[in-house]
């Protein structure tokens, strides 16, 4: 009788586990729904050490390779000489698609921001793994090993955010491209293996930017966005 209850907890966490990967699957884009609305910044490490334990990724571009349950990208570099108009650009992205709306996507960005975040720094790679394009996925996973080679851990937990906002917004050939910009101020620290802190302040917030760019197939019957660039400011 134990173990026929123990089962079926298993099976009642998994069901939640998995409603909670569909959840945060469908956030951005087209789907337009009960987001949520807590965002939490995201500093991944690269090798490239930050004063403000922020470090950028490096310009990895798009995802050409394996589907990995994404359609593909498809990349034509805009003319160089080329205007470019953020209000164009949104105009571009509803031609090829008249779901997309910018402020849900905002939305959806706030709460995929939140959820990378946080599995990143508990080292979920497993939640990762679909949100994000091979490259940036890759280095993530190299950081989070990283850390845990070390027997370090990363605390983050976001004070406050101020600002999310659309920055850039894209057609190239079939594929949209938007650009977000996350203002916030945030807490990260990171403990060696005794618990001591080793980088950050546990009671002292700092503002953080970062920018984060997403990809979609236009013409794919998949809904859900990838994430294909981090980076701050220089």
């Amino acid at each position: 009788m134990g173990e026929g209850f123990y089962f079926i907890d298993i099976l009642i966490f998994a069901m939640i586990a998995a409603f909670l990967v569909y959840r945060l699957r469908g956030v951005l884009g087209r789907r337009n729904g009960e987001e949520r609305q807590r965002p939490n910044p995201y500093s991944p490490r690269t090798g490239q050490e930050g004063g403000d334990n922020v470090v950028t990724l490096p310009d990895r571009g798009v995802d050409r390779g394996a589907d990995r349950g994404r359609a593909p990208v498809d990349v034509v570099p805009p003319a160089p000489d080329e205007p470019y108009s953020l209000a164009a650009g949104v105009a571009h992205i509803q031609t090829a698609d008249p779901t997309f709306e910018e402020k849900s996507f905002v939305q959806g960005g706030r709460a995929a921001f939140e959820m990378i975040v946080t599995a990143f720094a508990h080292g979920d790679t497993p939640t990762l793994r679909p949100l994000l394009s091979d490259d940036v996925y890759d280095n993530f996973a190299a950081a989070i090993r990283s850390r845990q080679a070390a027997g370090e851990s990363l605390e983050t937990q976001v004070v406050a955010i101020r600002d999310a906002d659309v920055i850039e917004a894209r057609m190239e050939g079939r594929t949209a491209f938007v650009t977000i910009k996350f203002v916030s101020e945030q807490i990260n620290v990171t403990r060696d293996k005794t618990g001591a802190v080793i980088e950050g302040d546990p009671e002292q917030p700092l503002e953080v930017v970062d920018i984060w760019t997403f990809a979609r197939n236009t013409r794919s019957r998949n809904p859900n966005w990838t994430l294909i660039e981090t980076r701050v400011p220089n």
